[in-house]
Parts: C-alpha cells; structure tokens; sequence
C-alpha cells in the first residue's frame, strides 16, 4: 500500500464528500476509492468516514487523520519544489494564528503583498486573543506577544515593543495628567487582564522602580476591549507602542508618565514542536518581522 496514495485518496474524498466525487477529481474507478479507504481503516483499527444517505463525513479520529495527512502531503509537496530549485513560490494553505487587534491593524491590511508575492498560496487566519494548541488546532505559525509559557515551543523572535501609558485627550483635560505612578489611584483605569486576575504595572525612572496595583471600573480581556475603551475616554490604560501608533500619531491619543518607562513586549513567531518549519511559514515570518520593523521606531537610548 503507497501510503502517500492512500493518504491523498483518503483527503479527497473527505473534501469531497463521497467516494464517487473523488474517484472523479482522482481519474480512478470508485471501487478502488473504497478499498483504499477501508484498508486505511483496516490499518489504523479505527473507523475514519461514517456513511449515511445525506453522504460521508469524517469521524473525529477522520478529521485529526485528514488534517495531519494534509500537513504530510504539503511538506512532501514543499520538499519537492525545493529539491528542484522552485521553492521561491510557496503554495497551498498556510494556517497563521494571530492575536485580534494586531492581525486587525496590522497583518491584515498589509496581507495583499504577500498573497501577490506568492500567487499559488492561501491563507487561513485564525484571529483569537487566546493561546491555542498550535498541533491540535493545525495552525503552521502563530504570533504571540509578552514572555512565552512554554519554552519548549519553536520560536523566533521577531521584534520588541515598547510600552506606555495613554489616554485621549478629552480624558486628561477631564480628569488631569498624573504626574507619577501613585497618582494613577485618582484616575480611572482600563484594566487588561486576560486571565481576570490583579494587575500589577512596573514603572522605572532612572534608579526608581515604582510598582502600582491597578484596579478600576472597566476591565476588559482582549486588546480590542483596551483599544475602545480609551478611544471613548474611559480612561488610562497600559497599551504597546504598536497598538496606538496611528492615533499617537495623530494627535487622538497622548502618553502619559512620559518620564517613566515600563517594560518592553517581545514579539514572536511560534511554530509547531515535533516538525520541520515549512518554507512558507518561515516566509511568513520574515513577512511579519519586515512589518514590524517598519511601524516599530528605534529606542531612543536616552529616554529608555
């Protein structure tokens, strides 16, 4: 049994939805579609189709098969091309997570140039602010932000960020400019907390580190939810240097506790433990790092 042929088959007929669609789409008898996939379940011991009159559909156990199988045949696919001399133009699906308001602001609009740079590639954006299992899930690269939870990921880092406290400037002609970190209790807060939990900010101003418990009215668990509540002059907020440049820039949003710095935020690709970074996810990455780079300004040594 060639396992690639029987994998390919079994793809086919799971896109398909019926053994005789992908005999067709196969240039091969039915029959034979079949008795490929039923030694594929003889050999694997587990049922993989469920067939009832509305057609075939795959079973749990069939999904994660189709799924891995699909990765298998594109990385063969890939090493193939590259072996001949024709990697430059990447092909297939290419299954990106990203954090919401940064794939928003960022990927997104710029993801044109890209797609025409490799015409014969799709791409499959996955927008969640949460950390999902990059093998379950079949995602090839994820961007990820702040320290990593698990070290023992695949990892690129791709940039750093700084960070600073903002407010409109309705907000601060409202309610004032704190002039130091312990002035934040008089202020109203939009608090970014994922997990729910207290959060703690940690300023430093040459030798002084000043750490404030912030708490306030509206606490939010994605970056969108921050993001909006500043914009509506709720409050202050902690915010990436990335996730308010336009408006910084603009004149809509202003930094506050200028003097006082704050811990920088890594940027990262991530990619799936247990298998070779693929062409077009390293691709990718450059793809994002030269992004980055562009809407990231250089430190200033003086002031950080």
């Amino acid at each position: 049994m060639d396992r690639f042929a029987v994998m390919e088959t079994f793809i086919c007929v799971v896109e398909t939805g019926s053994f005789s669609a992908a005999a067709r789409r196969l240039n091969v008898g039915q029959p034979a579609v079949s008795k490929s996939v039923a030694q594929l379940e003889d050999r694997l011991g587990v049922r993989l189709i469920l067939r009832s009159t509305r057609g075939l559909t795959p079973t749990e156990a069939g999904q994660h098969y189709y799924e891995r199988a699909k990765r298998s045949i594109e990385e063969a696919h890939e090493a193939e091309l590259l072996a001949r001399g024709k990697g430059k133009g990447l092909s297939g699906k290419l299954r990106v997570s990203a954090a919401v308001t940064f794939a928003r602001l960022y990927i997104v609009p710029r993801l044109n140039t890209f797609l025409s740079a490799h015409p014969d590639l799709q791409i499959d954006l996955r927008m969640d602010d949460q950390n999902i299992d990059l093998v379950e899930q079949g995602i090839d690269v994820a961007l990820r932000m702040g320290t990593l939870p698990d070290s023992s990921m695949t990892a690129r880092h791709l940039a750093q960020t700084r960070r600073h406290a903002v407010a409109t400037p309705r907000y601060i002609q409202a309610h004032g400019k704190p002039k130091t970190p312990a002035e934040l209790a008089q202020h109203e807060i939009v608090v970014y907390s994922p997990t729910g939990g207290n959060t703690a900010w940690d300023f430093q101003r040459g030798d002084t580190v000043a750490s404030v418990m912030v708490t306030g009215r509206v606490q939010v668990s994605a970056a969108e939810g921050v993001r909006a509540a500043v914009l509506a002059d709720i409050g202050i907020a902690i915010a990436s240097e990335w996730m308010f440049a336009s408006e910084i820039q603009q004149g809509e949003v202003q930094m506050v506790l200028e003097d006082w710095t704050l811990p920088p935020i890594d940027i990262w690709a991530l990619f799936p433990t247990g298998r070779m970074v693929s062409a077009k996810a390293r691709a990718f990455a450059d793809f994002v790092e030269a992004t980055l780079q562009e809407i990231t300004p250089p430190h200033d040594e003086g002031n950080s």
